[in-house]
């Protein structure tokens, strides 16, 4: 009761000495309200003692004190930090560490309970392994805590306190070969392995280093034709066999090899001029045909007709099944026709020369041969074309490649005469070929990387270099089943690249690029 006396009477002497003709003072009003906050706290304080001595539970011992009155003051004097003014704390679970308030809540329980377990007698040995953690996870978080200390609650447990040492410079990462490797994406199966060495290495002593020749091609029976010096040889993919065809008088030699679609009758075109014509199953020649006034450099097939290009400009379409051969005689070309390819529909012949040019020519309003002028004359390439390619799926679709001081493939439209795109190889030309089974394009360069290059068709993406070579691919031909492609290069070696390996888990088989080709009526009644 003196406690509320003396309250009263500073309430009292505080009016009468204040001026009472306006509202009271600012500090007198928070003086009041601090001495009536601690008349309230006394009156809480002793009515709880009180209650609790007559309650029949036995009151504590301890009393309330200065420490107990200023703890009370502080707490209604200082707002609440809670969010949203509420009554109680609600603590944010993401910023809470529970392993660590776990561990430190249970230091103490666990550490007593162990004590009381322990039966009479022990000794501190079995103490000390009472105490000890029992998992590696509880070993871990014991010495996080016990060197974090009192700074652990704010930071983080098990985490590197500096970067992580560098590995010493001997070290090689064998990962990097792996992802060094270009592994393109398919557009007909996803993603697919493309090898970049050669499969297998022919050696070609005496292949002559010649652009505008075309020394080397593969037959449907399996069997590679190619000219080395003066000597035509043939090698079976199959068996690896060897054979001699032919052998040229000294200072002659074979300028060009082609295939028929069917069979084994191998067109020769020779430095005198002169198309031959051998029966290779017999190891026989079986005709010569000339109408050339210098050497033949390139040969293309369309049924029983054969077409040869010469260094003397003319392009002169052969019918091999009667006595006078010659049908027509093509001039479009003021220089050397070292390339010519008909089309896979056989609608079209494209000629390509030392001038530049690329010539498209129409068939023939009889079915045989071709129109005496060029449907299409293509003058954008800046350097000789020898490189020539039809599309197999896209009939009208031509490939042309320049040389070294152009280095660019175009593609144009035969049905328009337009060109639909053009890229810089950044490297020489010397030959193309479509891939049977992906819409891929495959293309051989000469200096400066000597590669064999496979870029995704249409967008022309460069899916995989194929080195090996260490002189320029002159010439590249395919093989049979369009798996594998082999290339000629003036390092004298052939090189087997099986980078176009169909998909075993294909549920469909792609079409032989051939199977619209004209059924050959070539007879061995040749006069």
């Amino acid at each position: 009761m003196s406690q509320f006396n003396f309250v009263s009477d500073l309430q009292n002497a505080l009016v009468m000495d204040g001026d009472t003709r306006g509202p009271a003072p600012r500090w007198k009003k928070k003086l009041e309200a601090s001495m009536n906050g601690s008349a309230n706290t006394t009156r809480s304080v002793l009515s709880v003692s009180y209650n609790t001595s007559f309650s029949g539970v036995q009151a504590s011992t301890k009393t309330p004190g200065k420490n107990s009155e200023a703890k009370a003051k502080k707490s209604m004097t200082t707002p609440s930090k809670t969010p949203g003014g509420g009554d109680r704390f609600i603590p944010n679970r993401a910023a809470t560490n529970f392993e660590l308030a776990h561990y430190l809540v249970k230091k103490d329980e666990k550490s007593d309970e162990e004590n009381d377990e322990q039966p009479t007698g022990s000794n501190n040995d079995n103490n000390v392994q009472a105490s000890a953690p029992k998992s590696d996870h509880q070993k871990l978080i014991t010495e996080a805590a016990q060197v974090s200390g009192d700074n652990a609650k704010s930071g983080r447990i098990l985490c590197y306190q500096n970067k992580a040492p560098a590995a010493p410079e001997s070290h090689t990462n064998p990962l990097k070969v792996v992802y060094s490797l270009k592994t393109p994406i398919s557009t007909k199966s996803g993603s697919r392995y493309i090898p970049t060495t050669s499969e297998r290495i022919l050696d070609a002593p005496d292949f002559i280093n010649d652009y505008y020749l075309n020394l080397m091609d593969w037959s449907g029976d399996n069997i590679v034709a190619v000219a080395l010096g003066n000597c035509v040889y043939l090698w079976n993919a199959a068996t690896g066999n060897i054979e001699q065809l032919n052998e040229y008088e000294e200072g002659d030699y074979a300028c060009a090899l082609s295939w028929i679609q069917e069979g084994q009758i191998l067109a020769i075109g020779n430095s005198t001029g002169a198309v031959e014509l051998w029966d290779c199953s017999k190891v026989k020649r079986l005709r010569v045909m000339d109408g050339h006034g210098a050497r033949v450099g390139s040969l293309a097939w369309n049924s029983y007709l054969v077409s040869s290009g010469s260094r003397d400009g003319t392009i002169i379409h052969h019918d091999v099944r009667s006595r006078e051969h010659k049908l027509s005689s093509l001039n479009g070309h003021a220089q050397e026709v070292c390339g010519l390819k008909w089309s896979t529909d056989f609608k079209y012949l494209a000629s390509g020369g030392n001038d530049n040019l690329v010539n498209v020519w129409s068939l023939g309003s009889s079915g045989v041969g071709t129109a005496q002028e060029p449907l299409h004359k293509f003058t954008e390439h800046q350097a000789a074309v020898r490189a020539l390619a039809w599309c197999p799926w896209q009939t009208n679709t031509l490939a042309s490649g320049g040389g070294t001081a152009d280095r660019c493939i175009k593609f144009w439209n035969v049905h328009n005469g337009s060109l639909i795109k053009s890229v810089d190889s950044k490297s020489q030309v010397c030959s193309l070929l479509f891939s049977r089974h992906y819409k891929e394009l495959i293309s051989a360069h000469g200096f400066a990387n000597n590669q064999l290059t496979i870029w995704k068709y249409p967008t022309m993406v460069k899916q995989a270099d194929l080195t090996g070579h260490t002189s320029r691919v002159l010439q590249m031909a395919m093989s049979p089943d369009g798996s594998t492609v082999i290339s000629a290069g003036a390092d004298e070696t052939l090189r087997l690249w099986n980078c176009f390996a169909p998909d075993p888990m294909a549920a469909k088989k792609v079409a032989n690029v051939n199977s619209n080709a004209k059924k050959s009526v070539f007879r061995q009644s040749l006069r």
